[in-house]
């Protein structure tokens, strides 16, 4: 049940809980209840919109920041995440398994210079980090699984 609760909640968080619990065959209270227990349980930590930036604001710029970091005696990268998780312009900081770059970190900023400002001047300078590689996304097709553009390609995957 809890699968099938956080699927439908991924592609729709917004979703009633009458029709939660039509779609899972129990009450809407039960629906409630069971949410409300994924939440309790830490299990759900937010809910969020996705935007379309291109007709909600244009000017802000999303960045992806691979970095190169030393990892802390005692905590390994914990330290360096928490602190850089801590900004304002920080999105998401993830770990990674490849052997390229150990953090990847999202961040969001009112244009160019605002990133470029915040990669030289506040991530690079943080004790541990030893490289820092910025990719500047131009565009977004897809985001948690929706189309951004509204509009689902055909079952060839052709425009």
């Amino acid at each position: 049940m809890k699968n099938k609760i956080i699927s439908i909640l991924q592609q729709n968080a917004r979703i009633s809980n009458v029709a939660l619990g039509e779609m899972l065959g129990i009450s809407a209270d039960e629906a409630a209840a069971e949410i409300k227990k994924l939440e309790d349980d830490g299990i759900i930590r937010g809910y969020s919109v996705i935007l379309d930036e291109d007709k909600y604001d244009k000017s802000t710029v999303y960045a992806t920041i691979e970095l190169k970091v030393t990892p802390q005696r005692d905590c390994g990268f914990d330290d360096i995440a928490k602190t850089i998780m801590m900004y304002d312009e920080v999105e998401s900081v993830s770990l990674m398994s490849s052997g390229a770059y150990d953090l990847a970190v999202e961040v969001k900023g009112n244009n160019l210079k605002d990133v470029a400002f915040f990669v030289s001047e506040r991530l690079a300078t943080i004790d541990g980090i030893l490289s820092t590689s910025t990719h500047f996304i131009l565009k977004k097709y897809k985001e948690k699984g929706i189309f951004i553009d509204g509009e689902e390609p055909d079952e060839r995957g052709l425009c």
